[in-house]
């Protein structure tokens, strides 16, 4: 009986050893995976910072067949894709990322910008929710989600997020120029200029912001006022909207007849 109590206990360790081995090697394959996985998201992110986002897109690849459950390495391989106007895969990846990682809020950012794009206004505004719910205090998140309302023709909604924008960051260009084109929608055209004018003293390269600029002037009757702001535009490579140039066309006929002379 002792002999075979023995054998059983000698047994009993050698299965132990048996698992604690193969534990010790699943950790060590693991760690060496996520080690992986982390150099090539940092060579990925190395090359999409210089612009080159082919290989920071091979990176991304190889970072997520080393370890697929990294969150950041679909999240960082969605804004390569979505810089490239692959918007689909984009989706697919942030969507993989928020699966992985539902706390990350700019995730849910990125995933809301390509519904926009798409035209998707209530996943988008869904998203949006979202995001902001994670980080209420970042700007561009009420930003985008007051872009959206605005979109969906909600104008107090969308003037409340961007008001909010920016008592969190007075210097957010974005959120200047958006409020102005509220403005333009409200008719408030002396608004909407002194909020396109802080927008530019921000960003002044800006060109879209130049034409806006101009329109406002345009429906004000400042014909001369808007030239010179669509000649900003242009100077700064950027080139007027159809609807712009229609109402550019019209104000011009408008005016002419206005100053013609009368027959007496």
């Amino acid at each position: 009986m002792c002999r075979q109590k023995l054998l059983r206990l000698v047994s009993f360790w050698l299965w132990l050893a048996a698992v604690t081995l193969t534990a010790t090697a699943q950790t060590r394959t693991e760690t060496s995976r996520a080690a992986s996985a982390a150099s090539y998201i940092e060579r990925g992110n190395q090359w999409m910072a210089k612009g080159e986002l082919e290989r920071a897109l091979a990176d991304f690849d190889l970072a997520i067949a080393s370890d697929p459950r990294v969150a950041i390495a679909y999240y960082n391989r969605g804004i390569v894709r979505q810089r490239q106007g692959e918007w689909e895969r984009a989706l697919h990846d942030y969507s993989r990322a928020i699966e992985l990682n539902p706390r990350h809020a700019n995730t849910w950012l990125n995933r809301g910008a390509i519904h926009y794009l798409q035209g998707e206004w209530d996943r988008a505004l869904a998203d949006f929710d979202r995001a902001i719910a994670l980080d209420p205090q970042q700007a561009d998140f009420y930003i985008n989600r007051g872009i959206v309302w605005l979109k969906k023709g909600d104008v107090e909604r969308g003037l409340r997020d961007i008001n909010h924008a920016l008592t969190l960051d007075p210097q957010a260009a974005e959120a200047w120029a958006t409020r102005g084109a509220v403005g333009v929608i409200k008719q408030e055209y002396t608004r909407a200029i002194a909020d396109y004018d802080e927008a530019l003293r921000l960003n002044p390269r800006r060109a879209g912001i130049y034409e806006n600029r101009g329109v406002a002037r345009l429906l004000q009757g400042k014909l001369v006022e808007a030239e010179a702001d669509f000649a900003q535009c242009r100077a700064r490579g950027g080139t007027l909207k159809p609807a712009t140039e229609q109402l550019r066309q019209e104000t011009k006929q408008r005016l002419a007849v206005q100053t013609s002379p009368k027959e007496q």
